[in-house]
C-alpha cells in the first residue's frame, strides 16, 4: 500500500454484550480489511455468554485484536468511551458487534480522506436480517452532509463512521436514553464541519427487532431526546422529529418490501 493512501493507525472500537451469535462475523470483516493499519478494541460489557472466549481466541491469532473488559455492566455509550480511552490511533472507526464491513471499507474511506482532508467520513449501508441473510437494498450516502441535513435524517450510520480521534473525543456523548452516536455527529457538524460519504454499501447493518433501534417507538423517543440534548428547543425538535418519522417510514417500507420478497423466494425454492 502506498504511503499516500495511509492515515496511520485506525483504532476500531467494538462494544460487545452477549454477542456470541454475531461477533465472529463482525471481527472477521475487520480481519479481511485491505487497509491493514488498524487495531481492534473489543470492549466487553460483562457478557454472560461465550463472547469473551470468542474474542480471546481471535486475539491469540492476531495481536491487533485486543480484549478490554468493563468491571461492571455500564451500557453501550460508556463501553465505547472505555475503548476510546485505550485507543492508540489518531483515527477512530466504530463497528457494532452485530454488523459487518465490506473488505475495502476502510481503504475507500482513507482514499476519500486523502482527496478531501475530511475529519468525519461515512459510507452507504447494506442490510441483513437477524439471521444474516442479505437484503437487496441499500441506503445511499450523499457526497457531503451538513448539520441541518443530518437533523432531518441520520444517514451517518454509526458502524460506517471514520473520525479524527480528537474530534470524536471532544464531542463524545454519554447517555443510553438517546442515540448517543447521532448526538456526536450532530455536535461535530454543528461546529461547522461537513461529513463526507462514500456512496457504496460498505457497511452491512443487521436489522434486529430486539435492539434499542429496532423498537420504533423507543427509537423515536430516543431521537427526540437527542434533539433536546444538542440544544434544539421543543418547536425545532418537533419539526425535525416529523422529518425523522417520515424518512424512517420510507426507509423501512423499502426494507420490508425487499425482505418479504427475499423470504418468498427462499420459501419457493
Amino acid at each position: 500500500m502506498e504511503a499516500t493512501n495511509s492515515i496511520g493507525l485506525i483504532s476500531i472500537i467494538m462494544a460487545a454484550y452477549n454477542a456470541e451469535k454475531t461477533i465472529r462475523q463482525a471481527i472477521d470483516s475487520v480481519l479481511n480489511q485491505t487497509y491493514t493499519e488498524w487495531e481492534l478494541l473489543v470492549v466487553d460489557d460483562c457478557s454472560q455468554d461465550q463472547t469473551i472466549a470468542i474474542v480471546k481466541d481471535f486475539s491469540l491469532k492476531d495481536s491487533r485484536v485486543r480484549l478490554i473488559q468493563n468491571e461492571q455492566n455500564k451500557g453501550v455509550s460508556y463501553t465505547r468511551w472505555h475503548g476510546l480511552q485505550e485507543a492508540k490511533g489518531a483515527w477512530i472507526a466504530i463497528l457494532d458487534s452485530d454488523d459487518a464491513w465490506s473488505p475495502d471499507k476502510l481503504q475507500k474511506q482513507v482514499e476519500l480522506q486523502n482527496r478531501t482532508g475530511a475529519e468525519l467520513l461515512f459510507t452507504g449501508s447494506a442490510f441483513m436480517d437477524a439471521d444474516g441473510n442479505e437484503i437487496d437494498w441499500y441506503l445511499h450516502a450523499p457526497a457531503t452532509i451538513t448539520y441541518r441535513q443530518l437533523l432531518k435524517q441520520n444517514l451517518l450510520s454509526n458502524s460506517s463512521a471514520l473520525v479524527k480521534k480528537e474530534l470524536y473525543e471532544k464531542h463524545y456523548a454519554v447517555g443510553d436514553a438517546m442515540h448517543e452516536d447521532f448526538a456526536i455527529w450532530l455536535g461535530i457538524l454543528k461546529a461547522g464541519r461537513k461529513a463526507y460519504g462514500v456512496d457504496e454499501p460498505l457497511l452491512i447493518y443487521r436489522l434486529d427487532q430486539n435492539s434499542k433501534s429496532g423498537n420504533k417507538v423507543k427509537a423515536a423517543i430516543m431521537n427526540w431526546n437527542t434533539y433536546r440534548y444538542v440544544g434544539l428547543n421543543p418547536f425545532a425538535a418537533f419539526y425535525y422529529e416529523c422529518w425523522y418519522v417520515l424518512k424512517g417510514l420510507l426507509k423501512y417500507k423499502n426494507l420490508k418490501l425487499k425482505a418479504d420478497r427475499a423470504n418468498n423466494m427462499i420459501a419457493n425454492d
